[in-house]
């Protein structure tokens, strides 16, 4: 228990990463968004410093002290203010669960003054659980497990010679363009390869699965978004057309038309002209979008281009190229060297949060607490034949899914209630310049992931010309939590809370544990006399995201360290404007990243469909700048060539 007077465990989300942070800290602390700006010492105590990176935050905001048997909150004169449970206060005392605003820093205190309350043990960092693939080929390697002990020893040095490789006389083969990754990143960098003029024969793709939307399609179907239901992703948003003409809602358009239902054409019609602002925004069904993918993969030759294998590192080699040790099959190794290197190996894991992922590993039970993104439809199953509670974490995109997948599982069983746990309220949305979001229930509303003018307008250029500091600020400012702003989603909320299966708790978790029923049961600490308080319920859905720092997966760990690479302050990839991991170019020989693995640089919605062809373009650009093989820059002639290839069905 937290004895120390002054002790407080803070408890806040980052808005940039969407990792979760709990340091214990002992008073004075102070917030700001300069280091060297905020004290060092206060009345001869050290201050902890706490850095929050947002342009919203003052270079010194707000401090926290110990004063005369109190917790006090203090405001420094900041531009913005410092809000205690949605009042602006200038300097008050706060109590056990009291949240502070800051930017857009929504902290959690946690303390107590008795020697009763909350464990002092600081709380895990580590927010990931491995959780394999279903019907992997090859087994996953663990996290911790180093990807060159089963590599021949010349793979630990700098540069390879790519003549040892040959004496291995283990298969090697020698490419111009190697796609790492093999999914939706690769497939779409692959695309723009082969319409700028490259051949099958001069470009592989390397991953575990053939169609290069599965893990997509299976996280897809396991946070319940079958194919007929819609994606959060915009009608000219195509992976399968650079062009982004004739979008997604023309194609649904035409299509209804065709079978006579003229009704439904115009209103998809309507709704790319009239969105936001008189209709919701059009999304695509996700089996259109899978569907368009499997006519593109043919038309560029996918299953010429394709390889199974598992990569397991990287190495530059003596000539200017890049060596690549893969695994074939079980207990398999070959090599493929390559002049240009494309890696987009998205999300290597599902991130837990840790009190559910120390559930997980001390009970063994992998049925009652499950991941949004994971398998779980026997929750569904079982809610419909026996009723129960489930508890939510999480409010974003994938919670919404959630919330209408167990309000068609009530029609079934009415017998099915919602604890939906957050950890704060949220009366109001994220304000940036002149722009807020809307707020209703709770719940932060935005089209998109990101605000629109983030993929094509004047915050991506904003994002491109920053430094790296101002990049994080950037996006603490830009990003938080949201789901789309739909009416269905929204009614359907709204009528849970009035017919009473739907309720919203706030509180922060101190430990999740079996009862004697062997139910997980959810403890939080609540604001005010409540205190600490217990929620049963038959299953915990965690809603709360993926996990894509380089640590996470042994590949880029391992590539990472080997050649001491930078990372951004987000923690993932460094990359400059067109992609390029500058501190892996060799000679002309040149390394592009893609989608989460570079989220903190010059792109902040990487990991969307027009993200990723944005990306996969200045990648490709700046291969026919280096004079990459048979690669020429499109005009507006050969452009038109090559949409009318792709409009007729023909091979670029």
């Amino acid at each position: 228990m937290s004895t120390i007077p002054g002790q407080v465990r803070l408890n806040w989300q980052d808005p940039v990463t969407g990792e979760q942070r709990t340091p214990l800290l002992t008073c004075p602390i102070a917030f700001g968004r300069e280091f060297a700006q905020m004290p060092a010492e206060l009345n001869h105590q050290r201050v902890a410093r706490i850095v929050l990176n947002s342009s919203q935050v003052s270079r010194y905001h707000t401090l926290i002290e110990w004063v005369q048997g109190h917790i006090r909150v203090t405001d420094q004169n900041s531009s913005n203010g410092t809000w205690v449970n949605g009042v602006l206060q200038p300097s008050c005392n706060v109590s056990n669960g009291d949240q502070l605003k800051i930017g857009p820093y929504e902290i959690t205190l946690m303390f107590t003054l008795d020697g009763t309350g909350l464990p002092t043990a600081e709380a895990s960092e580590q927010s990931i659980i491995q959780v394999p693939e279903p019907d992997s080929p090859v087994p996953a390697v663990p996290a911790a497990a180093s990807p060159v002990n089963i590599l021949p020893p010349n793979f630990q040095a700098h540069q390879i010679v790519v003549q040892d490789l040959y004496a291995t006389q283990l298969p090697v083969e020698e490419i111009d363009y190697l796609a790492v990754g093999a999914g939706l990143g690769s497939f779409i960098w692959v695309n723009f390869l082969r319409i700028f003029g490259a051949a099958p024969q001069q470009i592989r793709a390397l991953g575990i699965e053939d169609r290069p939307y599965a893990r997509y399609q299976r996280l897809c179907l396991n946070s319940q978004i079958p194919p007929h239901e819609r994606l959060r992703s915009n009608s000219d948003s195509c992976p399968d057309n650079i062009w982004g003409w004739p979008g997604y809602a023309l194609r649904e358009a035409w299509h209804e038309f065709n079978k006579g239902k003229l009704n439904p054409a115009l209103q998809y019609l309507w709704q790319v002209f009239a969105e936001p602002t008189f209709t919701q925004t059009y999304t695509p069904r996700a089996g259109n979008v899978f569907a368009s993918i499997d006519r593109e993969a043919v038309r560029i030759g996918w299953s010429q281009i394709y390889r199974f294998g598992r990569v397991r590192a990287i190495r530059k080699t003596n000539d200017g190229r890049y060596a690549i040790a893969y695994s074939p099959g079980r207990k398999q190794t070959a090599f493929v060297v390559a002049r240009h290197v494309h890696l987009a190996t998205g999300y290597p894991v599902l991130q837990f949060l840790p009190d559910l992922k120390a559930y997980r590993e001390q009970t063994r039970d992998f049925k009652s607490v499950v991941n949004a993104y994971e398998d779980h439809n026997h929750v569904y199953e079982t809610l419909e034949r026996q009723g129960g509670t489930v508890v939510l974490r999480g409010r974003g995109i994938v919670a919404s899914r959630i919330i209408q997948r167990l309000h068609e599982a009530r029609q079934r069983n009415p017998n099915i209630s919602i604890l939906h746990l957050m950890r704060s309220p949220k009366p109001k949305g994220n304000r940036f310049r002149k722009a807020q979001r809307s707020v209703d229930n709770h719940f932060e509303f935005q089209p998109f992931n990101w605000p629109k003018a983030c993929w094509g307008g004047t915050l991506r250029e904003e994002l491109e010309q920053a430094t790296p500091d101002q990049r994080t600020n950037l996006l603490a400012d830009w990003g938080g939590t949201t789901t789309a702003d739909r009416k269905d989603w929204k009614e359907l909320v709204q009528t849970g809370l009035d017919q009473g299966w739907y309720q919203i708790t706030f509180g922060e978790v101190t430990r999740v544990v079996p009862n004697a029923q062997s139910r997980p049961t959810t403890y939080i600490q609540e604001k005010g006399p409540r205190g600490e308080i217990k929620l049963e319920a038959d299953f915990i859905i965690d809603a709360t995201g993926l996990d894509s720092k380089v640590k996470a997966s042994p590949l880029l760990n391992d590539l990472v360290t080997h050649y001491n690479l930078p990372l951004n302050p987000a923690g993932r990839l460094a990359v400059a404007n067109d992609f390029e991991l500058l501190e892996m170019r060799n000679q002309n020989g040149r390394m592009y990243g893609a989608g989460a693995i570079t989220f903190g640089g010059p792109y902040a919605a990487v990991d969307s469909f027009l993200g990723l062809q944005y990306t996969a373009l200045q990648a490709v650009d700046g291969l026919v700048a280096a004079r990459a093989p048979n690669l020429r820059r499109l005009n507006g002639l050969s452009s038109l060539l090559q949409w009318l290839k792709w409009a007729q069905n023909k091979t670029p």
